[in-house]
Formats: C-alpha cells, sequence, structure tokens
C-alpha cells in the first residue's frame, strides 16, 4: 500500500527549503505589489520555482497523468478529460499532494509561503491544490469563473489561490486571463468549469458585460506565478499551439476559516461539522503569520 503523504505536515525532502534564513527574506513582496493585489484583485509575474524545481514536478506530473488504480483513490477529483470533448482534452485533477513528494513539500515551499500570508493578512492554511494540463494542438478551455461560487462551503470568504505554470504561458496556448476588479463583484452563480467560455454572460449585469471587454492575459514563464483573489472572474481559452501548458494551483485560506457545511468539504475528507475550524490531517496550517521575510 502505497503512503498518503497528508500525514506529513512538513517538507518531506530539501529541494523546496532556502539554503539560510537571508535567502527567505529575497521572497517578500514590495508593499507596491501588495497594494497592487487589493486594487486588481491579482499579482502576476511571481518567481516562485527554479529550473530544477519545474523539471521534478514536470516529471511527477507525467507519472499522475497516468496514475495508477492506488493512487486515483488519493486523489480528491481525477479528470482525464474533464470537458467531455475528445477533441478538447483538459486533464484536471485534485490532491497531487498526498501522492507526489514535489507537490507535496511545494505547499511549504517560502517562495509561495510568504507571499501568500502577506495577501491573506496572516497565518495560511491549506485548503487543495490542483492540476491543469492542457496538450498541444487540442487543449480545452477553463470556462470563465469564480473560486469562491465553489467554495461556499467554507466561511467566511478568507481565500487565496496560487497559479504556477510549469511551462511558459502565453496567449497562443490558453494562458491564464482576469477580469481586472471583477473581485469586487458579489458571488456569482456557478456556470460550469470545463465547457462553454459564454456561460457566465447569462449571469452579468450590463456593466460587468462590458468589464469583459479588456481581459487580462496573464503571460507567464515557466517557474512563474499568479495569485488571485477568490471572487476574481478568471478563465482561460483553449491551446491550439504547438506547446503543452501545464501548471499546478495552491488553493489557501487565512488560518480561522470554517466549515460552512455538514457534508464533507473534499470527496473523502471526514466531515468537519458546520462552525467548526477547518484543520487537521487535510488542512495543514503552512505558515504562521505574515511577518515573514
Amino acid at each position: 500500500m502505497m503512503q498518503d503523504l497528508s500525514v506529513h505536515h512538513h517538507p518531506v525532502h530539501a529541494l523546496f527549503l532556502p539554503t539560510d534564513q537571508c535567502a527567505a527574506a529575497e521572497y517578500a513582496l514590495s508593499n507596491g505589489q501588495i497594494e497592487f493585489f487589493h486594487e486588481h484583485g491579482y499579482l502576476k509575474g511571481v518567481r516562485i520555482l527554479s529550473d530544477e524545481q519545474v523539471e521534478l514536478l514536470r516529471g511527477e506530473l507525467a507519472r499522475l497523468l497516468d496514475a495508477r488504480v492506488e493512487e486515483r483513490d488519493l486523489f480528491y477529483e481525477y479528470n482525464s478529460n474533464e470537458s467531455g470533448d475528445l477533441s478538447h482534452v483538459l486533464f484536471h485533477a485534485l490532491g497531487a499532494w498526498r501522492i507526489a513528494p514535489g507537490f507535496h513539500d511545494l505547499l511549504w515551499h517560502p517562495a509561495f509561503t510568504i507571499p501568500a500570508a502577506q495577501l491573506l493578512g496572516g497565518a495560511v492554511r491549506f485548503w487543495h491544490d490542483q492540476l491543469f494540463c492542457k496538450p498541444a494542438h487540442h487543449g480545452g478551455v477553463v470556462a470563465w469563473h469564480q473560486d469562491y461560487s465553489y467554495w461556499t462551503r467554507t466561511q467566511p470568504l478568507a481565500h487565496l489561490t496560487c497559479w504556477i505554470g510549469l511551462d511558459d504561458s502565453t496567449r497562443e496556448n490558453g494562458c491564464l486571463q482576469y477580469i481586472a476588479g471583477s473581485h469586487r463583484w458579489p458571488d456569482l452563480p456557478i456556470t460550469g468549469l470545463a465547457g462553454d467560455m459564454d456561460a457566465i454572460s447569462a449571469v452579468l449585469d450590463d456593466q460587468q458585460r462590458r468589464e469583459f471587454e479588456h481581459p487580462v492575459a496573464v503571460e507567464l514563464k515557466k517557474g512563474e506565478a499568479s495569485f488571485h483573489h477568490p471572487r476574481l472572474v478568471h478563465g482561460s481559452f483553449a491551446n491550439h499551439s504547438d506547446r503543452a501548458r501545464r501548471a499546478t494551483v495552491i488553493n489557501v485560506m487565512k488560518d480561522g476559516v470554517r466549515s460552512g457545511s455538514d457534508e464533507s468539504l473534499l470527496q473523502g475528507v471526514p466531515v468537519i461539522p458546520a462552525g467548526q475550524k477547518i484543520e487537521g490531517q487535510f488542512f495543514p496550517l503552512l505558515s504562521e503569520n505574515s511577518n515573514q521575510g
């Protein structure tokens, strides 16, 4: 039986640890970057991974794309093609941190935890991870959505998403796109994650539709990341280029967020009754406070 790495609330190897305390200070965001995030709902171009770290995660991802049965049992969700369209493939899975040492240890990487604590304004607790892969030539879309529309089973809204590219991400291969300022919008109804890019239009008012006329294309180099607010509307178009577009996503919350449901928060995870703090084996504390670096 393979080991479930969720029992380890610390890195299991040294690849993602800084060599000394001074190095950690280099990961801190500037006041200007933090102000930009709160004004626009996102921050892009933050270097998270070295080339060596990217290669390690790519190797693990290649194996997880054809995971063994016992590995799939540890994923909260595993979709070889969430689009449902054989001509446009979107691999999407939640739970790689339980299976692969690199994706596990990435959660504690100070290049991620230090900016995350600054943007959340407090201690960082893990929510869940995701893998998104769009193959060359026929990669599918991720339709426009707000993350928190899927997360209202947690309260209050105190979440943050970090999207990390494992390839150069461009308009041509289906990079992430944001509607700047949409983090100030109310919660929108869910209109689907992997189907029609235009489906969200049915739940927008006229002003919101006008703001869709100027999306921000988040082009990143491999190893770079963007952070976004849980209400920021985002999506990504199909990949018809000659290059794959692979990414890993870390979703976190401020320590103290509580369960808003008497059902399991993630598939296969023991119930945390409504009103109780989210913590335990599957929701480790990643960073103590925002005064790092």
